[in-house]
């Protein structure tokens, strides 16, 4: 063998073994709980400290916001204030994400939502309205399978009920691959980072650099764990199927423009089928993310949902739009 070739196979070599090293140091990684968000708490919980923001009215019932996977609290941000008026709304950061703690391991969907649960148990918050994004969608179904007694109905927001048909697209396909995604975390731009999210809204949407940010504050473990958590617990039961059997009310809302969710119209049809009286509501001019793109509306569906208010002013407003809810070409209900 000559002299090029025994080069050659050393460069080879030694960059594997950084590959590999690399693997095994981003894997290890971790991060403590900071505070990202103005007005909001960290909670110290045994699995984990979550960042939670508790705002609002308490005269109506408490509203609980779960992000989607690589978001945080900030994703609800044009919705938090239209339900914080005549509510009490907690917005939660799930394990690993933005201000939350980012330990090595509890990102099953079942774990997330024991935390929830433990979270919204030290703040005395029962019997809510738990909406959840895309990956919170999936929290909120767990929350209200193993916590009945913490949720009083469940709003879906742009999750699926399996994993059929969804793609995060190719880089991010890559970015879960052992080894390689390792690598490809250690070098991601913000660019790159940018151009992943895209699909998470309509065509043409700009994508705030703070959405950039939280992605950034990931480690690579709560990025693959929460991705894979999701892709499990679709996979052993669809969320229809578990919906049903909790006998919580159930609306579920899509954006229309989806990229990331293949015939969103369809998938409503799927939970309609399934689940007994569930609402469903597809958001013209939106993707996946409609408490970002659309938010009064998305803001005003969650309202009408909510149980109703004591006082009659409020009570009445809720009244004209839960007609409207009732809307054919709006939202339906299966009989």
């Amino acid at each position: 063998m000559g002299r090029g070739w025994k080069i050659l196979i050393g460069i080879v070599l030694a960059l594997a073994l950084i590959v590999g090293v690399n693997a095994v140091v981003t894997d290890a990684e971790t991060k403590p709980a900071a505070l990202t968000v103005p007005g909001a708490r960290i909670v110290h919980l045994p699995g984990g400290d979550l960042q939670v923001l508790d705002t609002g009215s308490r005269t109506g019932s408490p509203i609980v916001l779960i992000h989607c996977f690589t978001c945080g609290i900030d994703w609800w941000d044009g919705v938090i204030p239209r339900l914080a008026h005549g509510h009490r709304v907690i917005a939660v950061d799930l394990l690993g994400h933005d201000g939350s703690e980012k330990p090595s391991s509890g990102y099953s969907i079942e774990n997330q939502a024991d935390l929830v649960a433990e979270a919204l148990g030290r703040l005395g918050v029962r019997d809510a309205v738990v909406a959840g994004h895309s990956l919170g969608g999936g929290v909120a179904v767990a929350l209200a399978e193993q916590s009945p007694e913490l949720v009083n109905r469940v709003v879906i927001i742009d999750t699926a009920p399996t994993n059929e048909g969804d793609s995060l697209g190719l880089s991010a396909r890559l970015a879960f691959t052992p080894v390689i995604g390792e690598a490809l975390w250690r070098i991601k731009p913000d660019f790159s980072v940018r151009s992943s999210l895209a699909i998470a809204f309509a065509p043409g949407f700009d994508v705030p650099d703070a959405f950039v940010e939280e992605v950034n504050r990931m480690t690579y473990t709560s990025y693959d764990g929460s991705h894979n958590g999701l892709d499990d617990f679709k996979a052993e039961e669809a969320l229809d199927s578990r919906m049903r059997r909790t006998g919580k009310p159930l609306l579920v809302l899509m954006g229309a423009e989806e990229q990331i969710i293949d015939e969103p119209a369809a998938r409503l049809a799927e939970y309609r089928t399934t689940v007994p009286g569930a609402r469903t509501k597809l958001i013209a001019g939106s993707g996946h993310s409609p408490n970002v793109e659309r938010p009064a509306e998305t803001a005003a569906l969650i309202l009408a949902f909510a149980p109703p208010r004591s006082d009659a002013k409020t009570g009445s407003a809720r009244h004209k739009m839960q007609n409207a809810l009732q809307n054919p070409g709006d939202v339906r209900s299966r009989p």
